[in-house]
């Protein structure tokens, strides 16, 4: 348990920028309502719903599965996907890519025509910044590379927001919650708002339970897979030896996709 109980994971410890903690806060709709109108205050939204509190999607079984911390629509039946993210790992953009795949999926039954597909954004929230220019956000659809006039008109949008922005490219509502993510303490009362809730989420012992059995059985899988990685390392390190190709132990220890490749040669599961 003493692995667990860091500062950065203890229950006690979170913030708004821990992903489950916000998940949880924003099950509030008119907080996240009052979230998403700063972040797109073009749109005029009256009220949002929640299809799924954090869905889930796994549409085949050896597909990547999604769990989306904050999945809701809004009475326009316009699709968000708000997503906490605090390490950069480097594969957003990817990921948001193979999100938008997915969300798209369960937007459509078989039969349907395509433009039956609703407008949808995927906006992460992140206190880093993923693109390096400064932006507090970084809003992303598809444009014609010879007329940057002319949309593809898929009604997709991403959105990147950078809590540690330094350009004056945002409206203060915008501001103020980003710096709030980023730690600061703004004088704002949807902070103020968001801040209470926090408080209150922390002495819900229920999510409080949720959130540490989630953990360990995150760090549960995290271990099993290395000990299973370990095992069918070593099976095929054998099966090598005996079929007196020791000199492709190098490589696989060092080229993934060739170590795949001869796992399935030697159907090791």
């Amino acid at each position: 348990m003493e692995n667990i109980e860091t500062k950065q994971l203890r229950w006690e410890e979170l913030d708004i920028s821990n992903d489950f903690l916000f998940g949880k806060v924003m099950q509030n709709p008119e907080l996240c309502k009052e979230l998403l109108q700063r972040i797109l205050p073009d749109l005029e939204i009256e009220r949002i719903e929640y299809p799924e509190l954090q869905k889930s999607i796994n549409v085949d079984m050896d597909a990547c599965s999604v769990r989306l911390d904050m999945y809701v629509k809004d009475d326009k039946e316009v699709v968000y996907d708000i997503e906490m993210q605090v390490s950069n790992t480097k594969e957003l953009p990817k990921r948001s890519r193979y999100y938008q795949g997915m969300i798209d999926l369960q937007l459509i039954d078989k039969g349907q025509f395509y433009d039956e597909l609703k407008r949808s954004y995927i906006i992460f929230i992140c206190p880093f910044d993923l693109y390096g220019k400064g932006r507090h956000i970084y809003t992303f659809e598809n444009i014609c590379k010879e007329d940057s006039n002319i949309s593809m008109g898929d009604e997709t949008v991403k959105i990147f927001l950078n809590a540690k922005g330094t350009l004056d490219d945002i409206n203060d509502e915008l501001k103020a919650f980003l710096d709030y993510v980023a730690g600061k303490k703004p004088k704002d009362d949807y902070v103020e708002k968001l801040e209470e809730a926090v408080k209150e989420a922390k002495k819900n012992r229920e999510w409080r339970h949720e959130y540490m059995t989630l953990l360990m059985r995150d760090r549960l899988n995290k271990k099993e897979g290395r000990e299973e990685g370990e095992e069918m390392m070593a099976k095929l390190i054998m099966f090598l030896n005996e079929d007196g190709r020791l000199s492709d132990v190098v490589r696989v220890s060092q080229d993934k996709e060739y170590r795949q490749k001869l796992y399935k040669e030697y159907h090791i599961v």
